[in-house]
């Protein structure tokens, strides 16, 4: 598809590791670039570019990104495992490629160190990580992407899987605590103190069913599913129920118009919700991974190829000579100094932006579906 192939070219044209023209947050904020979610997303998405086009250009550029934080020593530019932050896991993932494609040494060592954070990271009475230090005893789905399938990567690599129990114990308590019995969603957020002001003081749950979160989610489970051995078949097995429960209840919701999903999923008639690109840009392409690895039946991939055919046709266009990707939600959380209370107004009021990473990697990952469903 030469419109999304010139798109990704035309992004990694005007970035640097400094100045990554896909991480609108750090772009609005006037910041230097950090050790960051966002920029993982993106070279974990190009790496995998590399592999279906053979195009050193995409190594190159992960690697030399990449470079640029990881010191000789293993220790990453402006990351400090105390503070035990999930989200600077992520990045992470691309670690292991990046170790196996070069053989530098310090990619193993910065494994090693990001392994650290999740050995100390602090969690909830029944087990979870917490989100953040910041945020005491919650959950996020946001939180099972970022780090579990690094985690599960590095126990079969370097540790013989001696804690890939936690890891499964960890995926059943957000079934558990954040699934909703009656349309199979999940809510956004859990706090298990039931302190937080966002959260309902019986259930500990988050107001609504945010679909960039539920989307990572979904992710984080496909990923998990892909890399695990046979000897955890049953493991698998439970994993791949949960997938599938998860996106039969997403179906309903999409956009029969678009192929899409709203920002809040369940409300779409609700003014101004809207057809958000990031989220929906997961689901294509979860969906379609889900048909490859045969945890989905193959009728299930017109509703994945639906999905980011629509987010083409209704999200990219040409303006001023160049390719642009909106109805991307910049940011959504609870609590912190915002006060994000994690009702229907408060989705609707963060920043909708262009060109984001949050979009554009799962867009490149979905593409990637397609290329690999033609050969």
């Amino acid at each position: 598809m030469e419109l999304l192939d010139n798109y990704i070219r035309q992004l990694i044209d005007r970035s640097t590791p400094q100045a990554p023209a896909w991480n609108i947050e750090k772009i609005r904020a006037g910041k230097p670039n950090t050790w960051n979610y966002i920029d993982g997303c993106m070279i974990k998405a190009l790496l995998e570019f590399y592999h279906i086009t053979g195009d050193k250009r995409y190594l190159d550029f992960a690697d030399e990104f990449i470079d640029f934080f990881v010191q000789e020593d293993g220790s990453i530019k402006s990351y400090s495992v105390e503070e035990y932050n999930l989200d600077n896991v992520n990045a992470g993932k691309t670690l292991f490629d990046l170790y196996t494609l070069t053989g530098k040494e310090k990619y193993r060592r910065a494994m090693d160190l990001i392994y650290s954070q999740l050995k100390g990271q602090p969690r909830t009475a029944s087990g979870n990580f917490w989100h953040k230090k910041i945020y005491p005893n919650q959950v996020w789905l946001d939180g099972l992407y970022m780090a579990q399938p690094f985690y599960l990567q590095y126990e079969l690599s370097f540790n013989n899987c001696e804690n890939c129990e936690d890891i499964f114990s960890q995926f059943r308590n957000v079934k558990k605590n954040m699934r909703n019995d009656r349309n199979g969603l999940y809510y956004h957020a859990f706090d298990e103190s039931r302190e937080m002001f966002w959260c309902d003081k019986v259930t500990g749950l988050s107001d609504q069913f945010w679909l960039r979160a539920e989307g990572w989610f979904a992710m984080a489970l496909a990923d998990t599913i892909e890399i695990l051995p046979d000897r955890y078949a049953a493991e698998r097995e439970e994993l791949s129920e949960m997938f599938r429960d998860l996106v039969d209840s997403m179906l309903p919701y999409q956009d029969q118009e678009t192929g899409m999903w709203y920002q809040v999923i369940n409300l779409p008639q609700i003014e101004p919700n809207y057809v958000e690109a990031s989220g929906s840009s997961i689901f294509a392409f979860a969906i379609m991974k889900g048909v490859r690895l045969g945890i989905l039946d193959e009728s299930y991939y017109a509703h994945g190829l639906r999905a980011f055919e629509g987010i083409c046709r209704t999200c990219i266009k040409e303006e001023n000579g160049e390719l642009q990707m909106d109805h991307i939600c910049l940011v959504a959380g609870l609590g912190n100094k915002e006060n994000r209370e994690g009702t229907f107004e408060y989705y609707m009021r963060e920043p909708v932006v262009k060109n984001d990473a949050k979009g554009v990697a799962p867009l490149i990952l979905a593409y990637i579906e397609t290329l690999m469903h033609k050969a």
